[in-house]
């Protein structure tokens, strides 16, 4: 079952990795894009629930809260990813999103209470070493760097409180009013702001394409990473989700050519954390390995 749990994690990333294309892909800017595909993934979400598998999404009034908490930290994390992608390119949001290693790190033994990890506060360390390589070499893309960072931060917060609330409905209500209360709050935050209208500049093609992240690269995995927690701890996962960069890179890299293209450092460093990342694992693994 945990090779299983592992197969099916390392495919739902690969699929993370492929949001990154098709944010460059669609033309909205960063506000329509994350709006519709939350909308979307929510619609998606509630016809599997009620319609396929005809179950309750009725949850108490207290987890809805904190489930819509969350679902702001993951808005928030869309947010800033696409609008990395936007200021940048792909191999820069996708860089950036390593760092969640380290906030995971700091965050999920404060919120599941154990004791600090010293191989991953040491990973840590040397992703962000990294990352200010590449913040040094590829300065023009500064801002892209910065909403990258923010992304992982919320991204970090959003996966560790995740797993805390794993088992106290169904992965799909988990996920459902996620996303669901995502967007509502980015619908109320642009009713009050007044860009509630600009939110009808898309054509049907960025609005296809849309569709496709929100059902196929959205809703599938983030009901499979909410399953997985069963299997997997929080860290686990945003360790695995750490290879989202290279196939994300990888796949950029082939498609969009001379725009992804990077300096020499830039891909060295990306190797190091992943080597980092890699070595990190294998450390975990011989832990388990002697506890058992």
């Amino acid at each position: 079952m945990q090779k299983l749990a592992l197969f099916r994690l390392h495919l739902i990333v690969f699929l993370w990795g492929f949001t990154a294309i098709l944010g460059k892909l669609i033309t909205a800017n960063a506000q329509i894009l994350v709006f519709y595909r939350m909308l979307f993934a929510a619609i998606f979400l509630f016809i599997f629930i009620r319609v396929f598998k005809k179950e309750s999404i009725k949850v108490s009034k207290k987890l809805f809260l904190q489930l819509a908490a969350i679902g702001f930290f993951m808005a928030l994390h869309w947010l800033c990813f696409f609008y990395s992608i936007k200021v940048s390119n792909v191999s820069i949001a996708l860089s950036c999103l390593s760092l969640s290693t380290l906030f995971a790190a700091i965050l999920e033994p404060i919120v599941f209470k154990r004791k600090v990890d010293v191989s991953e506060v040491v990973m840590g360390i040397v992703i962000v070493a990294c990352i200010l390589l590449i913040f040094k070499t590829e300065f023009q893309y500064k801002e892209g760097i910065f909403f990258g960072i923010l992304c992982a931060v919320f991204g970090t917060i959003f996966s560790v409180f995740n797993g805390k609330l794993f088992g106290k409905t169904s992965p799909g209500n988990i996920i459902f009013y996620e996303i669901f209360s995502g967007w509502l709050i980015l619908a109320v935050f642009y009713l009050l702001s007044g860009q509630i209208f600009s939110m009808n500049e898309i054509n049907y093609r960025d609005l296809s394409l849309i569709w496709l992240l929100a059902s196929v690269f959205t809703a599938f995995p983030m009901l499979e990473s909410v399953k997985l927690m069963k299997y997997i701890s929080p860290f686990t996962l945003i360790l695995t989700v750490n290879l989202e960069p290279v196939y994300g890179i990888i796949l950029a890299f082939f498609i969009f050519g001379e725009s992804e293209h990077m300096s020499p450092v830039f891909y060295v460093a990306s190797l190091v954390m992943i080597l980092a990342i890699v070595a990190n694992a294998l450390i975990k693994t011989r832990k388990q390995k002697t506890i058992n």
